[in-house]
């Protein structure tokens, strides 16, 4: 059950000259929601400077119709947050503005990087004042200031330097940047808006809502610059071997949305039929937990030909208010999120098909929910197989010790959310629903095998800078100066 995890950030951005690029940016990033429901904002440039509105909440909660004449211009990004770096603090919403040697700059990011308290320690050590607590901030401040005569050169040399996951839109009084780590850990594409314009998204479905033409997916380790002479593309840093999440086919990415050529909604089925081979069992009603398990429940039903039906309503704006629940509501727990159909599901034998479990404190409830509906038994089937290794790269699943499959076999699992039965899709079944090779993905989650180093030897890591009177020195972080910033 995914109810606990901090699932990244949507990114977008819009260059057209032609268009309410505020409002186009607000309509992406409200497709983007389901990336983020910390906070949001927006960044539009105007060729003399840059506006920036950020909030906490939905963006639905941070903009209004009176906000959109303080955001002019003809070129804009916009972002969708859950913390990952950083704590949950306004002044940690993106997009991220800055102003360094080449001028004001606004950043979004989706991601995490594994060297940030490297590169941010280096960049403290020369003068840099942070405001935020966010590892964006440490690449703004990087790119606003980094060495190279125009933006090419200066983005080659922060992608060689920042290490991990990450997709990054920026933007100028002038220019839309975007920027995909050599793994291509996150998604983001590119799209054509109206003839004229350009559009940059997470996922394809913003530019569905828009009206906009998909051109072609940000390549690993592919930057792009737009402006009023086109789209320039280049390869800023060699790709490494493929890496996207596989949990975006899981649960991130919307079902309507088109990762690799492969619409996700048929692919979540495929899921669901893998687990209907592997793991049947005598029942007499296929539910999905809501909402990302409901395609993969359709599929197990097609597989095994048990009659699909809709056991648990879910409640879409619990968790998407300011205002808390007290203490008894709390309680609660669950319930506030679904609310079993006792009717439709009392005295029957019940498949459950869910996204994952992670932590285990979500399902054991949902089990117990179904029961005192009438369920006569509940088998409970996964489509991730057990997640035993934390993220380094985006998503806040937990530490080790907090996840439920590190420490437990699937019997003590079954037993401590009271199940009948669980079983998860094993990564083999996993990879034939997606029909891509398993080293095209990085499931380090399952399997403990990250694409890239993530706990960094520091002893390993020796760079140099040009200090003072042309002296070099050693540093903790990739980055190498031009001359002295004190």
């Amino acid at each position: 059950m995914h109810s606990n995890w901090r699932e990244k950030c949507g990114v977008f951005g819009v260059f057209a000259p032609d268009e309410d690029v505020a409002r186009i940016t607000f309509y992406g990033i409200y497709a983007l929601q389901h990336r983020g429901q910390e906070s949001a904002g927006i960044a539009t440039g105007d060729g003399r400077g840059i506006h920036v509105r950020t909030g906490m909440g939905l963006v639905s909660q941070v903009f209004d119709e009176n906000d959109l004449p303080f955001l002019p211009g003809f070129v804009a990004i916009g972002h969708t947050r859950y913390s990952t770096t950083g704590s949950t603090r306004a002044e940690n919403a993106q997009p991220v503005y800055v102003e360094g040697e080449h001028g004001p700059l606004a950043l979004g990011h989706n991601g995490n990087l594994i060297n940030a308290q490297l590169l941010h320690d280096d960049l403290e050590d020369h003068g840099y004042e942070f405001k935020s607590s966010t590892d964006t901030e440490v690449i703004a401040q990087m790119l606003a200031s980094a060495p190279g005569a125009g933006w090419p050169e200066r983005i080659t040399n922060v992608m060689k330097s920042i290490q991990g996951a990450y997709c990054l839109v920026a933007v100028t009084p002038r220019e839309l940047i975007a920027m995909r780590d050599p793994y291509g850990i996150r998604p983001l594409c590119l799209g054509r808006l109206n003839g004229t314009g350009w559009v940059i998204a997470s996922e394809t479905c913003a530019l569905d809502h828009l009206g906009a033409e998909f051109e072609r997916e940000i390549a690993p380790g592919e930057a792009v610059v737009i402006d009023r002479s086109g789209v320039s593309s280049f390869q800023a840093v060699e790709a490494q071997r493929s890496a996207l999440c596989v949990f975006e086919y899981i649960y991130f990415a919307r079902p309507d949305s088109v990762i690799r050529d492969k619409l996700l909604y048929p692919t979540r089925m495929g899921m669901g039929r893998e687990l209907a081979r592997q793991s049947p069992v005598e029942a007499d009603m296929v539910i999905g937990v809501p909402d990302s398990a409901i395609a993969a429940a359709i599929g197990y039903a097609h597989e095994s030909g048990i009659p699909y039906g809709e056991g648990l309503v879910k409640n879409r704006y619990v968790g998407r208010t300011f205002i808390q629940p007290d203490q008894r509501l709390r309680d609660q727990g669950v319930y506030l999120k679904f609310n079993p159909m006792k009717q439709v599901i009392a005295g029957k034998r019940l498949v459950v098909v869910d996204d994952s479990i992670v932590r285990g404190t979500t399902t054991p409830k949902v089990v117990e929910m179904l029961r005192k509906a009438g369920a006569a038994e509940v088998h409970m089937r996964i489509c991730a197989p057990p997640i035993k290794n934390p993220c380094h790269f985006g998503i806040d699943m937990a530490t080790q010790w907090e996840l439920i499959a590190s420490g437990k076999s699937v019997e003590e699992i079954r037993q401590h959310i009271g199940a009948d039965s669980l079983s998860y899709l094993k990564i083999e079944g996993l990879m034939r629903a997606v029909e891509q090779p398993r080293d095209s993905f990085c499931t380090a989650c399952f399997t403990g095998e990250y694409p890239m180093p993530v706990q960094l030897q520091m002893d390993k890591l020796v760079f140099e800078r040009v200090g003072r009177g042309g002296k070099r020195e050693p540093v903790g972080a990739a980055w190498t100066w031009e001359r002295d910033r004190h």
